[in-house]
């Protein structure tokens, strides 16, 4: 009796025992076509690639923090998905028709096919852009809901499908008509070539002009509340700013500290960093040490101390680094040496560059108005090696004056990196000492350059 006793607690005792709760996704598939050799998931605070074997096909585990929206990309396509800890998900792709091709199967297919399809059904029933946003408000509104309640009735229609999924992706619908609606009034603009186009004063719900945004669980399951809250939250803060941004200290800033959501201020800050710390502006210290203090990312911190450290060395009156023996397009090399004793205006482009093309003509006028003054224009093309015939003929076809290089090493050229530069066009001043008299000088555009030519007697 004794000893069954013992059995009967052995036996409650395995038959109580917890299963372990599984804390990582499987995700496995075969890619057709595979025009890369890694898959690359990513979401909030979370990154990791996955190796396509040549066979097309990659297995890995994936532990994640929490369930929610991702994506995943294989070269330069991408596509939604959503993630839970216990998922055992198979997808196959062709990359030649992507969006097409995606199909899912295992635990969390459900989600993943109704993802995949709501993709396909919104550019179906949008069709193209300059059609849809083309259409009069009235008609507009009108397709808006109509992939509202379609993609509404597939959500309801699935079966099995993980509850917080359901309830996030209601708000996600929600959120994608709010962004179309946000867009309308300058895409239908532009698309119209109506300039003075402005939305009528009942267009937009009440719904998103008074819309809170502090929701970080929307921030990170929601492309669409992310854009929204992002272009809020900047163009609030460029407003009051106003045209002089570019000499704004920390103190003007102050309005990013009381942003609510984490990673929208870790975002705001970073897109600040990349143009304010600039040796153009006389705050920069203040600058940095503000957006420093407002972000949690470290490897963002990093990465502005590092520009931070590079710009101060390119303020005004410090020695310009140097450019050595760039190709001349008229023949031989040119070096920034050999123009010492004149005043040098350096053009930083590419000829793919569209904002860099539409400076030319302003700056041929430049170049016309101070031709024989104690000033060299030069352009230094950064085009890849493998775009060299087309800068050269680029060069003919438009007649471009001046002194036309091209950099030793395109981005990574050194002269291109000890400028900090990660942007063009990018206009720079060196004096006839070989000297700095600005790192980010106004464009040939800009009245501004006149006045500064001006200032300098030039």
């Amino acid at each position: 009796m004794k000893q069954l006793l013992i059995l009967l607690l052995a036996i409650s005792i395995v038959g109580c025992k917890q299963e372990p709760k599984v804390d990582y996704a499987l995700f496995s598939g075969k890619i057709e076509n595979a025009n890369a050799d890694k898959l690359t998931v990513k979401g909030f605070e979370f990154e990791k690639e996955i190796s396509i074997n040549n066979d097309g096909t990659f297995a890995d585990t994936l532990r994640l923090t929490e369930a929610g929206f991702y994506s995943f990309s294989v070269g330069r396509e991408s596509s939604s998905i959503y993630l839970k800890n216990g998922d055992a998900l198979s997808l196959t792709l062709n990359t030649l028709m992507f969006d097409e091709s995606v199909k899912y199967t295992g635990v969390g297919s459900v989600e993943n096919n109704y993802l995949a399809s709501k993709y396909m059904n919104n550019e179906t029933m949008m069709g193209e852009s300059p059609v849809f946003y083309s259409l009069d408000e009235s008609a507009f509104k009108n397709k808006l809901d109509e992939i509202f309640n379609s993609n509404k009735t597939a959500l309801n229609n699935l079966k099995d499908a993980d509850e917080d999924f359901i309830t996030s992706e209601l708000k996600n619908l929600e959120y994608d008509t709010y962004m179309s609606l946000n867009s309308y009034e300058q895409a239908h603009a532009y698309y119209t070539k109506n300039e003075a186009f402005k939305v009528s004063d009942s267009f937009l719900p009440e719904a998103l002009k008074n819309m809170s945004y502090d929701d970080a669980t929307a921030y990170k399951n929601s492309s669409s509340y992310k854009q929204l809250a992002y272009s809020y939250t900047m163009n609030t803060l460029f407003d009051k700013l106003g045209d002089d941004y570019n000499n704004a200290s920390g103190e003007d800033l102050k309005s990013v500290s009381e942003i609510k959501i984490p990673a929208l201020k870790n975002d705001v800050v970073s897109y600040l960093g990349k143009f304010m710390v600039s040796p153009a502006n006389p705050n920069m210290k203040s600058i940095y040490e503000f957006l420093s203090a407002n972000s949690t990312d470290e490897k963002f911190k990093t990465e502005l101390s590092t520009t931070y450290n590079k710009v101060k060395a390119l303020v005004k009156g410090m020695p310009s680094p140097q450019f050595t023996n760039y190709e001349n397009h008229k023949g031989g090399e040119t070096s920034l040496s050999d123009l010492k004793g004149k005043y040098v205006y350096v053009d930083v482009w590419a000829t793919w560059c569209g904002p860099c093309k539409r400076e030319i003509p302003f700056l041929k006028e430049i170049e016309k108005q101070y031709h024989g003054k104690n000033i060299e224009f030069v352009s230094t093309s950064i085009d890849v090696a493998n775009d060299h015939s087309t800068w050269v003929e680029m060069v003919k076809e438009m007649q471009l004056g001046g002194i036309q290089l091209f950099a030793d090493n395109n981005w990574k050229s050194k002269f291109v990196t000890d400028y900090g530069i990660e942007g063009i066009p990018r206009f720079i001043l060196i004096d006839p000492n070989g000297n700095i008299v600005s790192a980010d000088a106004p464009r040939p555009s800009d009245p501004k350059l006149v006045e500064l030519f001006t200032e300098l007697k030039i």
